[in-house]
Protein backbone atom coordinates (compact mmCIF):
# COMPACT_ATOMS: atom_id res chain seq x y z
CA UNK A 1 0.00 0.00 0.00
CA UNK A 2 1.26 3.14 -0.98
CA UNK A 3 1.80 6.06 1.69
CA UNK A 4 -0.89 8.41 0.46
CA UNK A 5 -3.23 5.52 0.61
CA UNK A 6 -2.34 4.79 4.22
CA UNK A 7 -2.30 8.79 5.20
CA UNK A 8 -5.92 8.03 3.15
CA UNK A 9 -7.14 5.36 5.12
CA UNK A 10 -6.19 7.23 8.42
CA UNK A 11 -7.92 10.29 8.01
CA UNK A 12 -10.86 8.09 6.60
CA UNK A 13 -10.44 6.16 10.14
CA UNK A 14 -9.62 9.47 12.30
CA UNK A 15 -13.10 11.07 11.11
CA UNK A 16 -15.43 8.78 12.41
CA UNK A 17 -14.10 8.90 15.99
CA UNK A 18 -14.10 12.40 16.12
CA UNK A 19 -17.44 13.22 15.10
CA UNK A 20 -18.30 10.32 17.57
CA UNK A 21 -16.81 12.62 19.84
CA UNK A 22 -18.38 15.52 18.99
CA UNK A 23 -21.74 14.47 18.79
CA UNK A 24 -21.12 14.12 22.44
CA UNK A 25 -21.26 17.99 22.80
CA UNK A 26 -24.31 18.93 20.64
CA UNK A 27 -25.94 20.55 23.64
CA UNK A 28 -28.98 22.44 23.10
CA UNK A 29 -29.21 24.74 25.99
CA UNK A 30 -26.67 27.31 26.67
CA UNK A 31 -22.88 26.28 27.78
CA UNK A 32 -19.59 27.82 27.99
CA UNK A 33 -16.74 27.02 24.61
CA UNK A 34 -13.85 25.73 25.54
CA UNK A 35 -12.03 24.97 22.44
CA UNK A 36 -11.65 23.28 19.71
CA UNK A 37 -10.99 18.87 19.29
CA UNK A 38 -7.37 17.73 18.83
CA UNK A 39 -7.44 14.82 16.87
CA UNK A 40 -3.93 13.09 15.59
CA UNK A 41 -2.52 16.28 16.46
CA UNK A 42 -4.67 18.35 14.42
CA UNK A 43 -6.85 20.82 15.69
CA UNK A 44 -10.58 20.91 14.27
CA UNK A 45 -11.83 24.50 14.89
CA UNK A 46 -15.48 23.32 13.60
CA UNK A 47 -15.32 20.60 16.37
CA UNK A 48 -16.25 22.46 19.12
CA UNK A 49 -15.82 21.22 22.63
CA UNK A 50 -18.35 23.20 25.28
CA UNK A 51 -19.73 22.68 29.07
CA UNK A 52 -23.51 23.11 29.58
CA UNK A 53 -24.04 26.24 31.83
CA UNK A 54 -27.26 23.73 33.65
CA UNK A 55 -24.45 21.73 34.75
CA UNK A 56 -21.90 23.66 36.30
CA UNK A 57 -22.92 23.26 39.79
CA UNK A 58 -21.98 20.00 39.42
CA UNK A 59 -18.64 20.23 40.46
CA UNK A 60 -15.38 19.86 38.52
CA UNK A 61 -11.56 20.05 38.76
CA UNK A 62 -9.10 21.19 36.75
CA UNK A 63 -5.58 19.24 36.97
CA UNK A 64 -2.14 19.24 35.59
CA UNK A 65 1.57 20.11 36.33
CA UNK A 66 2.71 23.38 37.29
CA UNK A 67 3.02 25.56 33.76
CA UNK A 68 0.21 23.49 31.47
CA UNK A 69 -2.06 26.66 31.89
CA UNK A 70 -4.45 25.69 34.85
CA UNK A 71 -4.68 29.49 35.63
CA UNK A 72 -5.77 30.22 32.43
CA UNK A 73 -8.16 27.44 32.11
CA UNK A 74 -9.81 29.11 35.11
CA UNK A 75 -9.95 32.22 34.31
CA UNK A 76 -11.39 31.36 30.83
CA UNK A 77 -14.17 29.60 32.53
CA UNK A 78 -14.81 32.27 34.60
CA UNK A 79 -15.50 34.74 32.52
CA UNK A 80 -17.57 33.26 30.22
CA UNK A 81 -20.02 32.51 33.53
CA UNK A 82 -19.24 36.46 34.46
CA UNK A 83 -20.91 37.14 30.73
CA UNK A 84 -23.54 34.88 31.39
CA UNK A 85 -24.58 36.15 34.69
CA UNK A 86 -23.63 33.61 37.10
CA UNK A 87 -21.30 34.94 39.93
CA UNK A 88 -18.14 33.53 40.71
CA UNK A 89 -15.66 33.23 43.69
CA UNK A 90 -11.63 32.78 42.46
CA UNK A 91 -8.77 32.14 45.25
CA UNK A 92 -5.92 34.38 43.48
CA UNK A 93 -2.87 32.51 45.72
CA UNK A 94 -0.12 33.85 43.24
CA UNK A 95 -1.89 36.99 42.78
CA UNK A 96 -1.91 36.47 38.88
CA UNK A 97 -5.54 36.26 38.29
CA UNK A 98 -6.51 39.93 39.12
CA UNK A 99 -6.17 41.32 34.78
CA UNK A 100 -9.58 38.98 34.72
CA UNK A 101 -10.92 42.92 36.03
CA UNK A 102 -9.36 44.96 32.84
CA UNK A 103 -9.28 43.58 28.77
CA UNK A 104 -6.81 41.47 27.37
CA UNK A 105 -3.74 42.71 25.39
CA UNK A 106 -3.73 41.41 21.77
CA UNK A 107 -0.63 40.05 20.35
CA UNK A 108 0.19 37.67 17.45
CA UNK A 109 0.15 34.37 19.96
CA UNK A 110 -3.80 35.02 20.85
CA UNK A 111 -4.28 35.86 17.32
CA UNK A 112 -2.99 32.42 16.44
CA UNK A 113 -4.59 30.33 19.25
CA UNK A 114 -8.22 32.13 18.35
CA UNK A 115 -7.56 30.91 14.83
CA UNK A 116 -7.24 27.80 15.45
CA UNK A 117 -10.02 26.89 18.23
CA UNK A 118 -12.25 29.35 15.64
CA UNK A 119 -12.60 31.70 18.40
CA UNK A 120 -14.37 35.83 17.91
CA UNK A 121 -11.77 36.97 20.52
CA UNK A 122 -12.63 40.50 22.19
CA UNK A 123 -10.61 42.07 24.80
CA UNK A 124 -12.70 42.17 27.85
CA UNK A 125 -12.66 43.13 31.35
CA UNK A 126 -15.21 41.91 34.12
CA UNK A 127 -17.01 43.50 36.80
CA UNK A 128 -15.12 42.32 39.83
CA UNK A 129 -14.58 42.86 43.13
CA UNK A 130 -10.85 42.19 45.01
CA UNK A 131 -10.85 40.72 48.94
CA UNK A 132 -8.35 39.80 50.96
CA UNK A 133 -8.27 38.09 54.95
CA UNK A 134 -8.26 40.12 57.34
CA UNK A 135 -7.16 42.74 55.75
CA UNK A 136 -3.43 41.46 54.95
CA UNK A 137 -2.95 42.46 51.24
CA UNK A 138 -4.91 44.80 49.09
CA UNK A 139 -8.34 44.37 49.31
CA UNK A 140 -12.13 44.72 51.41
CA UNK A 141 -10.68 42.22 54.53
CA UNK A 142 -13.27 39.28 54.93
CA UNK A 143 -13.53 38.12 58.61
CA UNK A 144 -15.20 35.21 60.29
CA UNK A 145 -16.00 34.64 64.04
CA UNK A 146 -14.53 31.50 66.07
CA UNK A 147 -17.98 30.63 66.75
CA UNK A 148 -18.89 30.25 62.97
CA UNK A 149 -15.69 28.95 61.84
CA UNK A 150 -16.21 25.94 64.41
CA UNK A 151 -14.17 23.34 66.20
CA UNK A 152 -13.50 21.13 62.84
CA UNK A 153 -11.87 23.83 61.11
CA UNK A 154 -10.52 25.39 63.46
CA UNK A 155 -8.79 21.81 64.72
CA UNK A 156 -7.76 21.64 60.67
CA UNK A 157 -6.05 24.51 61.06
CA UNK A 158 -4.65 24.13 64.69
CA UNK A 159 -3.42 20.41 63.38
CA UNK A 160 -4.96 18.97 66.54
CA UNK A 161 -5.21 15.04 66.92
CA UNK A 162 -8.82 13.20 67.05
CA UNK A 163 -8.90 13.43 71.26
CA UNK A 164 -8.24 17.37 71.35
CA UNK A 165 -10.59 17.90 68.26
CA UNK A 166 -12.82 16.45 70.82
CA UNK A 167 -11.87 18.80 73.56
CA UNK A 168 -12.05 21.63 71.77
CA UNK A 169 -15.99 20.46 70.74
CA UNK A 170 -16.42 20.70 74.39
CA UNK A 171 -15.26 24.10 74.50
CA UNK A 172 -17.19 25.28 72.08
CA UNK A 173 -20.11 23.86 73.51
CA UNK A 174 -19.60 25.28 77.05
CA UNK A 175 -19.49 28.99 75.31
CA UNK A 176 -22.88 28.24 73.45
CA UNK A 177 -24.41 26.88 76.47
CA UNK A 178 -23.34 29.90 78.29
CA UNK A 179 -23.66 32.53 76.14
CA UNK A 180 -20.15 33.43 75.60
CA UNK A 181 -19.66 34.68 72.15
CA UNK A 182 -16.56 33.30 70.58
CA UNK A 183 -15.34 36.16 68.49
CA UNK A 184 -12.00 36.42 68.09
CA UNK A 185 -8.58 34.14 68.94
CA UNK A 186 -8.09 35.81 72.78
CA UNK A 187 -12.34 35.18 73.60
CA UNK A 188 -10.86 31.31 72.37
CA UNK A 189 -7.74 31.52 74.68
CA UNK A 190 -9.44 33.06 77.45
CA UNK A 191 -12.47 30.32 77.55
CA UNK A 192 -9.79 27.54 77.45
CA UNK A 193 -8.01 28.83 80.53
CA UNK A 194 -10.57 29.70 82.13
CA UNK A 195 -11.92 25.81 81.94
CA UNK A 196 -8.45 24.71 83.54
CA UNK A 197 -8.47 27.14 86.64
CA UNK A 198 -9.70 26.54 89.97
CA UNK A 199 -12.63 28.37 89.27
CA UNK A 200 -13.48 27.11 86.15
CA UNK A 201 -12.52 23.43 86.23
CA UNK A 202 -15.77 22.20 87.88
CA UNK A 203 -17.89 23.77 84.65
CA UNK A 204 -17.03 20.68 82.34
CA UNK A 205 -17.08 18.38 85.53
CA UNK A 206 -20.10 16.57 84.33
CA UNK A 207 -19.25 16.33 80.28
CA UNK A 208 -15.96 14.91 80.63
CA UNK A 209 -13.87 17.51 81.79
CA UNK A 210 -10.32 19.32 79.85
CA UNK A 211 -7.45 18.22 80.68
CA UNK A 212 -4.82 20.55 81.73
CA UNK A 213 -2.15 18.53 79.29
CA UNK A 214 -4.77 19.01 75.98
CA UNK A 215 -5.22 22.46 77.20
CA UNK A 216 -1.93 23.58 76.70
CA UNK A 217 -1.30 21.81 73.44
CA UNK A 218 -4.75 24.05 72.12
CA UNK A 219 -3.42 26.82 73.51
CA UNK A 220 0.56 26.27 72.01
CA UNK A 221 -1.20 25.60 69.11
CA UNK A 222 -3.26 28.88 69.11
CA UNK A 223 0.14 30.63 70.26
CA UNK A 224 1.64 29.92 66.93
CA UNK A 225 -1.24 30.54 64.59
CA UNK A 226 -1.22 33.56 66.29
CA UNK A 227 1.88 33.98 65.25
CA UNK A 228 1.06 33.31 61.44
CA UNK A 229 -1.06 36.72 61.85
CA UNK A 230 -4.04 34.43 62.09
CA UNK A 231 -5.17 37.10 64.84
CA UNK A 232 -6.25 39.68 61.90
CA UNK A 233 -8.96 37.13 60.83
CA UNK A 234 -10.96 37.05 63.62
CA UNK A 235 -12.99 39.03 64.26
CA UNK A 236 -16.23 41.41 63.45
CA UNK A 237 -17.48 42.66 61.30
CA UNK A 238 -18.12 39.39 60.26
CA UNK A 239 -17.83 38.73 56.19
CA UNK A 240 -21.55 38.04 54.84
CA UNK A 241 -20.87 35.38 52.46
CA UNK A 242 -24.45 36.36 50.28
CA UNK A 243 -22.03 39.64 48.98
CA UNK A 244 -20.35 37.07 46.56
CA UNK A 245 -23.26 36.15 45.40
CA UNK A 246 -24.20 40.14 43.22
CA UNK A 247 -24.50 40.79 39.92
CA UNK A 248 -23.23 44.16 38.03
CA UNK A 249 -26.05 46.84 36.84
CA UNK A 250 -24.95 45.23 33.70
CA UNK A 251 -26.02 41.76 34.38
CA UNK A 252 -22.70 40.30 34.84
CA UNK A 253 -22.13 37.99 37.42
CA UNK A 254 -19.66 39.55 40.16
CA UNK A 255 -15.80 38.25 40.09
CA UNK A 256 -15.13 37.60 43.26
CA UNK A 257 -11.18 37.47 43.56
CA UNK A 258 -9.86 36.85 47.01
CA UNK A 259 -6.04 37.86 47.11
CA UNK A 260 -3.80 35.28 49.03
CA UNK A 261 -0.44 36.38 47.95
CA UNK A 262 0.49 37.59 50.99
CA UNK A 263 -0.62 34.21 53.01
CA UNK A 264 0.69 32.25 50.47
CA UNK A 265 3.53 30.78 52.68
CA UNK A 266 0.41 30.03 54.89
CA UNK A 267 -1.13 27.29 53.11
CA UNK A 268 -3.36 25.20 55.99
CA UNK A 269 -4.57 28.46 57.33
CA UNK A 270 -6.30 29.75 53.43
CA UNK A 271 -7.30 26.78 52.36
CA UNK A 272 -9.63 26.22 55.72
CA UNK A 273 -10.68 29.57 55.63
CA UNK A 274 -11.78 28.78 51.91
CA UNK A 275 -14.02 25.72 53.66
CA UNK A 276 -14.93 27.96 56.13
CA UNK A 277 -16.78 29.84 53.14
CA UNK A 278 -18.24 27.44 51.44
CA UNK A 279 -19.84 25.73 54.89
CA UNK A 280 -21.32 29.31 55.26
CA UNK A 281 -22.85 29.55 52.00
CA UNK A 282 -24.27 25.98 52.35
CA UNK A 283 -25.55 26.65 55.47
CA UNK A 284 -27.43 29.91 54.54
CA UNK A 285 -28.79 29.23 50.66
CA UNK A 286 -31.70 27.51 50.49
CA UNK A 287 -32.44 24.25 48.65
CA UNK A 288 -33.19 24.90 45.07
CA UNK A 289 -32.42 21.73 43.09
CA UNK A 290 -31.75 22.12 39.61
CA UNK A 291 -31.28 25.16 37.66
CA UNK A 292 -30.43 26.52 34.33
CA UNK A 293 -27.85 28.01 35.60
CA UNK A 294 -25.96 27.93 38.89
CA UNK A 295 -25.58 30.93 41.75
CA UNK A 296 -22.88 30.65 41.95
CA UNK A 297 -19.42 28.52 41.18
CA UNK A 298 -16.41 28.57 43.44
CA UNK A 299 -12.48 27.72 42.13
CA UNK A 300 -10.13 26.25 44.91
CA UNK A 301 -6.77 26.43 43.83
CA UNK A 302 -4.02 24.33 45.17
CA UNK A 303 -6.86 21.94 46.66
CA UNK A 304 -4.37 19.25 47.42
CA UNK A 305 -3.99 21.82 51.11
CA UNK A 306 -7.01 21.47 51.87
CA UNK A 307 -6.50 17.78 52.30
CA UNK A 308 -3.00 17.35 53.13
CA UNK A 309 -3.16 15.53 57.14
CA UNK A 310 -7.22 16.25 57.33
CA UNK A 311 -8.14 14.48 60.16
CA UNK A 312 -11.60 12.34 59.20
CA UNK A 313 -14.04 14.73 60.51
CA UNK A 314 -12.48 17.43 58.09
CA UNK A 315 -12.76 15.14 55.71
CA UNK A 316 -16.15 14.39 55.97
CA UNK A 317 -17.08 17.94 56.35
CA UNK A 318 -15.50 18.76 53.08
CA UNK A 319 -17.30 15.61 51.10
CA UNK A 320 -20.87 16.24 52.65
CA UNK A 321 -20.37 19.76 51.79
CA UNK A 322 -19.26 19.00 47.92
CA UNK A 323 -22.06 16.12 47.62
CA UNK A 324 -25.06 18.55 48.96
CA UNK A 325 -24.09 22.18 48.32
CA UNK A 326 -25.22 21.35 44.44
CA UNK A 327 -28.54 21.11 45.42
CA UNK A 328 -27.87 25.15 46.60
CA UNK A 329 -27.07 26.14 43.32
CA UNK A 330 -23.37 26.23 43.91
CA UNK A 331 -20.81 24.86 42.06
CA UNK A 332 -17.34 24.02 43.15
CA UNK A 333 -13.87 23.71 41.02
CA UNK A 334 -10.92 22.13 42.63
CA UNK A 335 -7.50 22.85 41.19
CA UNK A 336 -4.62 21.01 41.71
CA UNK A 337 -2.06 19.02 39.98
CA UNK A 338 -3.23 15.24 39.51
CA UNK A 339 -6.37 13.75 40.73
CA UNK A 340 -4.81 11.65 43.29
CA UNK A 341 -4.53 14.87 45.76
CA UNK A 342 -8.34 14.67 45.76
CA UNK A 343 -9.90 11.96 48.18
CA UNK A 344 -12.01 9.15 46.22
CA UNK A 345 -15.28 10.36 47.72
CA UNK A 346 -15.01 13.56 46.98
CA UNK A 347 -13.81 13.13 43.43
CA UNK A 348 -16.72 10.94 42.96
CA UNK A 349 -18.98 14.15 42.69
CA UNK A 350 -16.51 16.22 40.66
CA UNK A 351 -18.59 15.43 37.00
CA UNK A 352 -16.85 18.14 35.22
CA UNK A 353 -13.00 17.27 34.05
CA UNK A 354 -10.06 19.49 32.50
CA UNK A 355 -6.73 17.55 33.32
CA UNK A 356 -4.04 19.56 31.50
CA UNK A 357 -0.35 17.39 31.08
CA UNK A 358 1.59 15.15 33.25
CA UNK A 359 5.16 14.95 33.63
CA UNK A 360 6.39 11.15 33.83
CA UNK A 361 10.01 11.68 35.10
CA UNK A 362 9.71 9.18 38.27
CA UNK A 363 8.25 5.94 38.79
CA UNK A 364 6.11 7.96 41.46
CA UNK A 365 5.17 10.46 38.13
CA UNK A 366 4.13 7.18 36.13
CA UNK A 367 2.04 6.11 38.97
CA UNK A 368 0.26 9.15 39.29
CA UNK A 369 -0.16 8.96 35.35
CA UNK A 370 -1.55 5.42 35.87
CA UNK A 371 -3.68 6.26 38.36
CA UNK A 372 -5.62 9.29 36.52
CA UNK A 373 -5.98 7.66 33.41
CA UNK A 374 -8.31 5.39 35.74
CA UNK A 375 -10.46 8.15 36.52
CA UNK A 376 -11.57 8.70 32.93
CA UNK A 377 -14.36 6.78 31.31
CA UNK A 378 -13.22 4.82 28.21
CA UNK A 379 -11.46 6.98 25.70
CA UNK A 380 -10.68 6.88 21.39
CA UNK A 381 -7.31 8.01 22.97
CA UNK A 382 -4.26 6.39 24.29
CA UNK A 383 -4.83 8.26 27.55
CA UNK A 384 -1.72 7.25 29.74
CA UNK A 385 0.53 8.63 26.01
CA UNK A 386 -1.59 11.46 25.20
CA UNK A 387 -1.64 13.20 29.07
CA UNK A 388 2.65 13.34 28.16
CA UNK A 389 2.23 14.99 24.71
CA UNK A 390 -0.46 17.53 25.48
CA UNK A 391 0.99 21.12 25.04
CA UNK A 392 0.36 24.58 27.43
CA UNK A 393 -3.12 25.45 26.66
CA UNK A 394 -4.15 21.86 26.14
CA UNK A 395 -6.17 19.87 28.27
CA UNK A 396 -8.19 16.73 28.06
CA UNK A 397 -11.97 16.80 28.91
CA UNK A 398 -14.94 15.10 29.79
CA UNK A 399 -17.89 17.06 31.10
CA UNK A 400 -21.41 16.32 31.91
CA UNK A 401 -24.04 16.26 29.06
CA UNK A 402 -27.80 18.19 29.95
CA UNK A 403 -29.03 14.61 30.70
CA UNK A 404 -25.97 14.66 33.44
CA UNK A 405 -23.83 11.67 31.71
CA UNK A 406 -20.66 12.22 30.99
CA UNK A 407 -19.00 13.36 27.83
CA UNK A 408 -16.42 11.37 25.55
CA UNK A 409 -13.48 12.37 26.47
CA UNK A 410 -12.20 14.62 24.02
CA UNK A 411 -8.55 16.25 23.43
CA UNK A 412 -9.07 20.13 23.38
CA UNK A 413 -7.19 22.94 22.46
CA UNK A 414 -8.38 25.70 25.18
CA UNK A 415 -9.20 29.08 23.55
CA UNK A 416 -7.56 32.08 25.05
CA UNK A 417 -8.95 34.37 28.33
CA UNK A 418 -10.35 37.63 26.62
CA UNK A 419 -9.34 39.54 29.58
CA UNK A 420 -5.68 40.74 30.85
CA UNK A 421 -3.77 37.26 31.34
CA UNK A 422 -1.65 38.75 34.51
CA UNK A 423 -2.16 41.02 37.44
CA UNK A 424 -3.63 44.32 36.73
CA UNK A 425 -1.12 47.65 38.86
CA UNK A 426 -0.96 47.91 42.27
CA UNK A 427 -2.12 51.54 42.32
CA UNK A 428 -5.83 49.84 39.80
CA UNK A 429 -5.84 47.27 42.25
CA UNK A 430 -5.80 49.76 45.72
CA UNK A 431 -8.17 52.23 43.54
CA UNK A 432 -11.00 49.28 42.93
CA UNK A 433 -11.07 48.20 46.26
CA UNK A 434 -11.63 51.59 47.71
CA UNK A 435 -13.81 52.41 45.47
CA UNK A 436 -16.33 49.34 46.18
CA UNK A 437 -19.23 50.45 48.09
CA UNK A 438 -18.52 47.44 50.44
CA UNK A 439 -15.31 48.44 51.77
CA UNK A 440 -17.10 50.86 54.05
CA UNK A 441 -18.79 48.34 55.51
CA UNK A 442 -15.96 45.58 56.15
CA UNK A 443 -13.08 48.14 56.15
CA UNK A 444 -12.54 48.80 60.30
CA UNK A 445 -12.19 45.53 62.93
CA UNK A 446 -15.15 46.20 65.45
CA UNK A 447 -13.93 44.58 69.09
CA UNK A 448 -17.18 44.10 71.16
CA UNK A 449 -17.95 42.50 74.69
CA UNK A 450 -17.48 38.72 74.39
CA UNK A 451 -15.68 35.83 76.31
CA UNK A 452 -12.75 37.87 76.99
CA UNK A 453 -14.19 40.36 78.27
CA UNK A 454 -17.14 38.39 80.13
CA UNK A 455 -14.57 36.34 81.96
CA UNK A 456 -11.69 38.64 82.55
CA UNK A 457 -14.58 40.66 84.66
CA UNK A 458 -15.63 37.68 86.04
CA UNK A 459 -12.38 36.61 87.36
CA UNK A 460 -11.94 40.05 88.51
CA UNK A 461 -15.21 40.04 90.52
CA UNK A 462 -13.97 36.71 92.04
CA UNK A 463 -10.68 38.26 92.82
CA UNK A 464 -11.81 40.86 94.81
CA UNK A 465 -14.49 39.16 96.63
CA UNK A 466 -11.55 36.78 97.41
CA UNK A 467 -9.80 39.22 98.33
CA UNK A 468 -12.49 41.31 100.70
CA UNK A 469 -12.43 37.73 102.15
CA UNK A 470 -9.42 37.54 102.56
CA UNK A 471 -8.55 40.92 104.84
CA UNK A 472 -11.89 39.72 106.65
CA UNK A 473 -10.76 36.68 107.59
CA UNK A 474 -7.87 37.98 108.41
CA UNK A 475 -8.92 41.21 110.84
CA UNK A 476 -11.32 38.04 112.80
CA UNK A 477 -7.87 35.98 112.95
CA UNK A 478 -6.24 39.36 114.06
CA UNK A 479 -9.42 39.63 116.52
CA UNK A 480 -8.89 36.57 118.07
CA UNK A 481 -5.00 37.00 118.72
CA UNK A 482 -5.54 40.24 120.60
CA UNK A 483 -8.49 38.90 122.72
CA UNK A 484 -5.91 35.86 123.87
CA UNK A 485 -3.03 38.01 124.09
CA UNK A 486 -5.15 39.60 126.62
CA UNK A 487 -6.21 37.28 128.50
CA UNK A 488 -2.79 35.30 129.01
CA UNK A 489 -0.75 38.34 129.92
CA UNK A 490 0.72 38.34 133.29
CA UNK A 491 -0.40 41.09 135.31
CA UNK A 492 1.57 43.98 137.05
CA UNK A 493 3.18 44.51 140.14
CA UNK A 494 0.57 46.37 142.44
CA UNK A 495 1.52 50.08 143.39
CA UNK A 496 2.48 51.41 147.05
CA UNK A 497 -0.72 52.47 147.67
CA UNK A 498 -2.51 49.07 146.50
CA UNK A 499 -0.15 47.64 149.04
CA UNK A 500 -1.81 49.55 151.46
CA UNK A 501 -5.58 49.16 150.64
CA UNK A 502 -4.89 45.62 150.06
CA UNK A 503 -3.11 44.55 153.76
CA UNK A 504 -5.19 42.72 156.38
CA UNK A 505 -4.66 45.67 158.56
CA UNK A 506 -6.43 48.45 156.40
CA UNK A 507 -9.03 46.14 155.99
CA UNK A 508 -9.60 45.56 159.31
CA UNK A 509 -9.50 49.00 160.48
CA UNK A 510 -12.09 49.78 157.84
CA UNK A 511 -14.19 47.37 158.97
CA UNK A 512 -14.52 49.01 162.45
CA UNK A 513 -14.22 52.45 161.29
CA UNK A 514 -17.24 51.41 159.45
CA UNK A 515 -19.15 50.16 161.93
CA UNK A 516 -19.43 53.07 164.51
CA UNK A 517 -19.85 55.40 161.26
CA UNK A 518 -23.19 53.34 160.44
CA UNK A 519 -24.25 53.53 164.33
CA UNK A 520 -23.75 57.21 164.16
CA UNK A 521 -25.95 57.58 161.20
CA UNK A 522 -28.21 55.43 161.98
CA UNK A 523 -29.05 57.36 165.38
CA UNK A 524 -29.01 60.31 163.56
CA UNK A 525 -31.79 59.41 161.61
CA UNK A 526 -34.08 57.36 163.74
CA UNK A 527 -33.79 59.52 166.83
CA UNK A 528 -32.23 57.05 169.29
CA UNK A 529 -30.89 57.90 172.00
CA UNK A 530 -27.05 57.42 173.42
CA UNK A 531 -26.82 54.45 175.86
CA UNK A 532 -25.72 56.38 178.71
CA UNK A 533 -23.90 54.32 181.84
Amino acid sequence: MSESSHESNETATAAPAADRILAGYGFTGPALDLGALLWDGVCLPDHQIRIPLSMLNRHGLVAGATGTGKTKTLQLIAEQLSANGVPVFLADIKGDVSGISAPGVPGEKIEERAKDVAQDWRATGHPCEFYSLGGIGPGIPVRATVTSFGPVLMSKVLQLNQTQEQSLGLIFHYADSKGLQLIDLKDLRATVAFLVSDQGRPELKGIGGLSTVTAGVILRALTAFEQQGATEFFGEPEFDTSEFLRTAADGRGTVSVLELPAVQDKPQLFSTFLMWLLADLFSDLPEVGDLEQPKLVFFIDEAHLLFNGASKAFLDSITQTVRLIRSRGVGIFFVTQTPKDVPADVLAQLGNRVQHALRAFTPDDAKALKATVRTFPNSEYDLEELLTQLGTGEAVVTVLSEKGAPTPVAATRLRAPQSLMGPIEPTALDQAVKASPLYPRYAEAVDRESAYERISADQAAAEAAAETAAAAAEAEKEAKEAAKTARTAPRPDPSLAEKVVGSGLFRSLARSVGTQLGREISRSIFGTAKRRR
